[in-house]
């Protein structure tokens, strides 16, 4: 990352980034020695690690605006000053809801970070390189498991069906252009123009699954602005005990 310094401005956009990856990561990490199979242990552990790794490298970035270091972002901050989209909030549940949110996440970010390698920020479009390789494992990975949910038993294909009824109404907020955005022109990618690209590939992965977008409620979304689910206090709360409570611990 070298010397670079993030403005205001674009560490409040690498906070909003950072902080999906950091959440979805966390809740991942539910999932170790709980997974249906061993070898869905070590794939969704993986798959958090490299979340984290992109949560560290984006907090890290949002800190030079202010001094702040990665840890300081992650465990010193309160519930109002996360930035995560609702979508990564949203709990685990069973493996099929997992697999939903793991779905939408991954397919939106794999869209973020290919457009984000484009930015006139070399740190951020750097970061977005490296990211990009990874999410699009991660992409594959939720695909695969969605089409087999879906084309398995009754119980399996009642649960994905479930799921992506419970997760997409969270979905829309990833698309919404708040005012950091025009601020941002040719920095940070605008959050609208990546839904095209996003609904070709979830069009496609429901018409060989069987499934469809499901009509109803779309949530306000606010995870940009602070506001969060109850919820996010007690993940937080697991999150950050061990930093709170042996301030300046290392291994």
């Amino acid at each position: 990352m070298g010397d670079a310094v993030a403005t205001a401005d674009v560490a409040e956009y690498a906070l909003w980034l950072g902080d999906d990856a950091l959440i979805l990561a966390q809740q991942l990490g539910g999932w170790i020695a709980r997974a249906p199979e061993l070898e869905e242990d070590v794939a969704l552990a993986n798959i958090a690690l490299d979340l984290l790794g992109h949560a560290r490298s984006l907090l890290r970035y949002a800190g030079t605006s202010d001094g702040r270091t990665e840890d300081d972002l992650a465990y010193w901050r309160d519930e109002p000053q996360f930035r995560s989209a609702w979508l990564f909030e949203q709990p685990n549940g069973d493996f099929a809801q997992t697999i939903a949110r793991q779905l939408a996440a991954s397919v939106y970010q794999f869209e973020l970070y290919s457009a984000l390698q484009q930015s006139a920020d070399e740190t951020l479009a750097a970061i977005a390189a490296k990211a990009v390789k990874e999410v699009e494992y991660h992409r594959d990975h939720a695909v695969q498991w969605t089409l087999r949910l879906a084309g398995g038993t009754d119980e399996s294909r009642a649960r994905m069906t479930r799921a992506v009824g419970d997760v997409w109404p969270y979905v829309d907020e990833l698309f919404r252009d708040e005012p950091l955005i025009d601020r941002l022109a040719g920095i940070a990618v605008r959050p609208s123009a990546l839904r095209p690209g996003f609904d070709a590939v979830i069009d496609a992965v429901f018409a060989e699954a069987g499934l469809v977008v499901p009509d109803g409620f779309r949530s306000s979304g606010g995870g940009r602005r602070g506001q969060h689910f109850s919820s996010m206090g007690y993940l937080l709360a697991e999150m950050q005990v061990l930093a709170r409570q042996h301030r300046g611990a290392t291994w």
